[in-house]
């Protein structure tokens, strides 16, 4: 009886994901970007337990530099931003080659082609930020298309219909199973990846421990270890929210990183370039996610929701992960932190 529950939930889910992908492209863009708003207030309400995480993650990262009705307000306005981020994803069939750049404007760009001109190759290192989905989409466009990984559903029957929504302006989106093997073939011919650098992994997994908000937290090493194994450059990306529901792609200036640069150093880098975006527009980032998961023994100033972790206290003490550097591990492969559906 559960398995066929199960199998019934999972088809109720795919038919109520192909009404939305047929009805939210016939809104018009402020009918979207209201009901994305409205959304985004309803779950910031009626989800307690995603919202006491959201409360928590400001704490830990702010201290009192926030008083408590500003800190709920940006709970609010998160729901609200990742709300419009998945309405908008379903929205963007209406987007086209030549009609995105009405709603999607660019900055460093042109200087993001420089430095990775000739071989035009590079690693795209982006965050749960503004509009993650509409970023993957845009870079497509503007003609820098890229071997992507996405977290895979629960539900696999939804995993095709995100798939073609996130391929629609060029990307190839790859399977997370032997993920890193396909994104560094990608690399050695001179393509370009996208990863999300701020996805939390178990710590038996292929990680890397970095500083975010001067607390550790165990991050992907996958961006890391493929720019140690190609030496191409990391240019860290993202998308901030503008006006009336339309957006700005920011690329920042490529990662600087001394010979030798260990995987830490390498992720570290990485974020150090986004956590001044989020200190100064808190708002655009997933607060409700669970960025803390583990702690070191006897810490303080974590999230309450943090365990101490024996393996996490074991990837924080070392630099760089060695298991890595040599062997493709096929346990170790899927470990891509790939963009969240």
């Amino acid at each position: 009886m559960k398995a066929l529950w199960k199998k019934l939930r999972y088809r109720l889910e795919w038919l109520a994901l192909r009404a939305a992908l047929k009805l939210v492209p016939l809104l018009s863009r402020n009918a979207c970007y209201q009901l994305a708003g409205f959304a985004g207030t309803l779950a910031a309400t009626f989800d307690r337990h995603g919202r006491r995480v959201s409360l928590a993650n400001l704490e830990a990262a702010f201290g009192d530099e926030l008083p408590s009705a500003r800190r709920a307000e940006i709970v609010r306005e998160s729901y609200q931003h990742f709300a419009r981020t998945m309405l908008d994803l379903f929205w963007s069939p209406r987007l086209t080659s030549e009609s995105f750049a009405d709603y999607i404007e660019f900055e460093g760009v042109d200087r993001a082609g420089a430095e990775i001109a000739p071989s035009n190759s590079c690693i795209v290192g982006t965050f749960h930020y503004g509009n993650f989905e509409w970023l993957g989409l845009a870079t497509g466009w503007i003609g820098y298309p890229c071997a992507i990984t996405t977290q895979e559903f629960k539900n696999p029957l939804l995993d095709e219909l995100f798939t073609k929504l996130r391929e629609q302006s060029g990307h190839k989106v790859v399977e997370r199973e032997g993920a890193i093997i396909r994104l560094y073939k990608t690399l050695r011919k001179s393509g370009r990846v996208a990863l999300l650098v701020d996805t939390t992994l178990p710590p038996h997994q292929p990680t890397v421990a970095i500083s975010c908000f001067g607390l550790k937290t165990i991050v992907t090493v996958a961006h890391a270890w493929l720019q140690e194994r190609t030496g191409v450059p990391v240019i860290p990306v993202h998308c901030e929210p503008l006006a009336a529901g339309r957006y700005r792609v920011v690329a920042h200036p490529k990662v600087q990183l001394r010979e030798g640069a260990t995987h830490q150093e390498i992720a570290q880098a990485c974020w150090d370039a986004f956590e001044p975006v989020v200190r100064r527009n808190p708002a655009p980032w997933l607060w409700m996610y669970k960025h803390w998961r583990y702690k070191p023994a006897g810490a303080n100033g974590y999230p309450r929701y943090s365990q101490e972790s024996w393996a996490f206290d074991q990837v924080a003490a070392r630099p760089n992960y060695a298991k890595l550097d040599r062997s493709l591990s096929p346990k170790a492969t899927s470990a891509t932190g790939g963009i969240a559906p």
